[in-house]
């Protein structure tokens, strides 16, 4: 009896009947028909809910070839491919010729005729993907406690299945299968599996004679094995692997576990884990930029038959003639990499994903609005209780804690770029572990953070840049690449005496473009190519910051608790507080996204006013504090859910840079010269 999800369970049979009936009826646009026909599937009401997700579920309980989900980050795009999407295969015992689709596919079925005409080829582009940089635990655990990725066992079969009611297990069943598999809860070795063609090949960078294009049978159409990993700084802190070592590959069969440790998976953050995929796209693909956020839908392609050619050719790859070559053998191994341990996923659908948050909706406009206007009913409640929570972690200042939160809500809106707002925290107690309880608090609130402690080490060793690799053609991943709205924590008060190398004075100053520009200069060896980002940075430090900012906030406690650690732990709220941390996740994640504009009425106000502030004190005020209070003033009132600027919101953005700036002149008169 077929199952009414049977275009989850398997999709490529939806395809094929598509192209069947394409043989038949000229006029039918295959693929056309079948794109439409997901599409349409997966924007029916919780039809989300029904595809399991490469996040959640590990990599070996997913049947090949059904339809899954990834939240994603594009780490690197590689060159495009071809691949046969129509081939004919000869049957010898009836020699009957047959003509089979090979779209989403990585691998043909036997008997292929390389001669025929009736062969066509066409191209893909590849995304090399991983999970979300520096995404927290708390957005892992909620993705993976919902009701349809809880794993439970048969009590009838070896399987697992899921409670969305279809069956997801090791073993595949189906006579169409072009592999064997044993029972045993892991897939066929290499060796178990029949090789068969690849049906993609990359187009050589080599001049090559019209002989060799026409010959079908010597061109190379196996994928390669990954290359070694590179050796890297390990990061400070490693909070983000705490509770991922449930969704690691290293859950996999002991046979490919083996293999894990030797795979550079070129995470950009250190202590990172979890699947990355090779995406392959079939359209629109310029519609994608690097360093995107996406959810994916598509084909799962995990076939041993590419580990097996990867290894076959990589064992020949040394006696070839070179110039016959048209990859070299580390970009071999990079970009055709074991697909158990990085699968293929052939791309249905996807979505650019604007945040991350999953308790809010992530994509289309009006989804937004309809959770905005949910949201932020109780928004003054809410920030009022937000505002209470940061005045006790900042030791009773209320004065910090309000420009915290401006600064969490902050967002770049142009590539200018306009509506940044870095924070430079000064004077956080040199008491051990405070700037590091801070960060792990505000890692209890936002999607996406690292924390980057500025010793002299790190700066020296760690790589932030990324860096074309020529020889392997591949991107080397480096902190700065980030997905957007990311929190960056730079603790300064690790800071010590020393020399800085000419890596950490690079280093320094990819953070201080970071922070004035929102751009990387990525490093292509004969140039630099700058990539806007939009990252949130908030510096702590003990006095001003080595690094730039767009406002420096002087922290003055009002509280001196003898002991710090036992003062923060006290206030942490820890994760069994859902229900009020959910809160403060949706508000900030939701007032973030709210559109602002100001009325012709207020733009004239506020250059009046701006006017006389100038008449008052011409040597103090200067047109980069218009702008800075343009910008205090936005964040005011889209955190207190305000889409315009009112003259209340004007002066109240007035009075509290005033503070500020009083609070600053007045330490530089107790301290001097101090910064």
């Amino acid at each position: 009896m077929a199952s009414t999800h049977d275009w989850i369970t398997n999709p490529l049979g939806v395809v094929d009947g598509m192209f069947a009936t394409s043989q038949s009826n000229p006029n039918f646009d295959w693929e056309a028909k079948a794109a439409e026909f997901f599409k349409d599937h997966l924007k029916e009401k919780d039809s989300h809910s029904l595809i399991p997700s490469l996040n959640d579920v590990p990599l070996h309980y997913l049947k090949p070839n059904s339809l899954v989900k990834f939240r994603c980050f594009i780490q690197d795009m590689f060159d495009p491919e071809f691949f046969m999407k129509v081939y004919e295969t000869v049957d010898p015992s009836a020699n009957a010729k047959v003509l089979r689709c090979g779209k989403y596919l990585d691998v043909t079925e036997c008997g292929v005729d390389f001669q025929s005409r009736n062969t066509v080829t066409a191209e893909r582009q590849t995304f090399y993907c991983v999970p979300i940089p520096g995404e927290n635990t708390w957005v892992k655990d909620i993705s993976l406690s919902s009701p349809d990725y809880v794993m439970k066992q048969d009590p009838h079969s070896e399987g697992i299945f899921f409670t969305s009611s279809f069956l997801y297990t090791h073993i595949v069943g189906s006579p169409a299968c072009l592999f064997s598999f044993t029972p045993s809860h892991s897939y066929a070795t290499s060796s178990q599996a029949r090789v068969v063609p690849s049906t993609s090949y990359v187009p050589t960078r080599q001049k090559r004679s019209y002989e060799d294009d026409d010959d079908m049978d010597d061109m190379d159409t196996q994928p390669q094995k990954q290359r070694e990993p590179q050796s890297g700084p390990q990061s400070p802190t490693e909070q983000h692997s705490n509770s991922d070592s449930k969704r690691q590959e290293t859950e996999a069969p002991s046979g490919q576990a083996a293999s894990s440790s030797h795979l550079d998976l070129n995470f950009p953050l250190p202590g990172e884990s979890g699947p990355s995929c090779l995406v392959k796209v079939y359209e629109d693909w310029d519609g994608f930029k690097l360093n995107e956020m996406l959810e994916v839908f598509g084909i799962l392609s995990v076939s041993p038959a590419l580990s097996a050619l990867a290894d076959e050719k990589d064992g020949s790859s040394s006696s070839a003639d070179p110039t016959e070559l048209m990859e070299t053998v580390e970009e071999q191994r990079v970009h055709s990499p074991p697909a158990s341990l990085v699968p293929r996923l052939h791309m249905l659908y996807a979505r650019t994903l604007p945040h991350n948050n999953p308790l809010l909706p992530p994509a289309s406009p009006e989804e937004n609005s309809d959770c905005s206007s949910s949201t932020l009913t109780e928004t003054a409640a809410v920030r009022t209780e937000l505002l209470t929570y940061f005045t006790h972690i900042l030791l009773g200042d209320a004065l910090a804690a309000e420009y915290l939160i401006l600064h969490l809500v902050s967002d770049v809106r142009d590539v200018l770029p306009l509506g940044k707002f870095s924070l430079n925290l000064s004077g956080c107690p040199a008491a051990a572990s405070y700037t590091q309880r801070l960060y792990q608090i505000l890692q209890q609130l936002v999607p996406s953070s690292f924390y980057l402690g500025m010793s002299l080490q790190n700066m020296n060793q760690m790589r932030l840049v990324p860096k074309k690799d020529y020889v392997a053609n591949r991107l080397v991943s480096g902190m700065l690449q980030l997905a957007r709205n990311t929190s960056l924590f730079l603790d300064e008060t690790q800071l010590e005496q020393g020399q800085l190398d000419t890596s950490g004075v690079q280093n320094v100053t990819a953070l201080g473009n970071l922070i004035l520009w929102q751009k990387v200069d990525y490093d292509f060896n004969y140039h630099q190519m700058e990539f806007p980002c939009n990252i949130n940075v908030l510096v702590a430090s003990e006095g001003r910051s080595l690094l730039p900012s767009d406002c420096q906030v002087r922290l003055q406690p009002q509280v001196s608790p003898p002991h710090m650690e036992e003062y923060l732990s006290s206030i942490h709220m820890h994760p069994q507080a859902s229900s009020r941390l959910n809160r403060f996740r949706m508000y900030l994640s939701a007032t973030r996204r709210l559109d602002y504009t100001i009325s012709d009425e207020m733009t004239k106000a506020v250059e009046e006013d701006f006017v006389d502030m100038r008449k008052d004190d011409p040597e103090n005020v200067s047109a980069e504090d218009l702008h800075r209070l343009l910008v205090v003033a936005r964040l005011l009132s889209v955190s207190q859910g305000r889409t315009s600027l009112s003259r209340e919101g004007w002066l109240r953005a007035k009075h509290i840079d005033m503070l500020r700036r009083s609070r600053m002149e007045q330490h530089q008169r107790v301290n001097g010269n101090e910064p």
